[in-house]
């Protein structure tokens, strides 16, 4: 991003990016408690959106690694009923939506681990010739939140905090461990991730659309 503090804290739509996926946490019957991992130091940036959250339970700093902030995140948490679904989002996505919330905790209850999804875009080069997209095929581009059941995820973190393999994401972390393969759903065009400068306005654009985790130009 090129900014100078943590992306999650720049303001889009008159709110920080953070704030966002809070709200929609804040909005979705299917969601009971939220712990937020933080950057080490960034702890007193989240503070004041998390104020008013009733749902969340703690703010904790991650680790070096995103499994490592994951398990601070559920060691934050606390063990859990094998059968209740914990759900892991990155706030970089600020537009996350009950109606994928919903989607993801029932597959997950159903299947034992569930990750959004949507098609590959087919094979692209930049004007260099360099590779920036690929596809057309079983590909397909996953995104967060990633659902599970308690059991295999915790059970899966546990096996890598004693020293397993770490995934590129969740779903992979867990499925190393012998948990369950992820079942996709659906994902949501719109749930970008904020990453580079270009994805501003593209976010700003966003917001005017998105209010608690529903799009009122769709009703979803």
């Amino acid at each position: 991003m090129g900014a100078d503090g943590n992306k999650v804290y720049l303001t889009v739509g008159g709110r920080p990016v953070l704030a966002y996926a809070l709200a929609a946490c804040e909005a979705a019957d299917v969601v009971d408690d939220v712990v937020v991992v933080v950057r080490a130091g960034d702890e007193s940036l989240a503070a004041p959106l998390v104020a008013a959250a009733t749902k969340v339970r703690a703010v904790v700093p991650g680790g070096t690694t995103r499994t490592r902030s994951e398990q601070a995140g559920l060691a934050a948490l606390g063990r859990r009923p094998a059968h209740d679904v914990i759900a892991i989002h990155d706030g970089a996505r600020p537009f996350l939506t009950v109606a994928l919330l919903e989607r993801l905790v029932e597959a997950a209850r159903c299947d034992g681990a569930a990750i959004p999804a949507l098609p590959a875009p087919p094979l692209l080069r930049d004007e260099g010739g360099r590779l920036v997209a690929w596809g057309d095929g079983p590909l397909v581009h996953v995104q967060t939140p990633q659902a599970f059941l308690a059991g295999p995820l915790l059970a899966a973190y546990d096996a890598a905090a004693r020293g397993g393999e770490e995934g590129a994401d969740t779903a992979e972390t867990v499925a190393r461990a012998g948990g369950p393969a992820a079942r996709t759903v659906p994902g949501d065009p719109r749930n970008l991730k904020v990453t580079t400068p270009a994805d501003l306005p593209v976010a700003e654009a966003h917001a005017a659309r998105w209010r608690d985790g529903v799009w009122i130009d769709q009703r979803s």
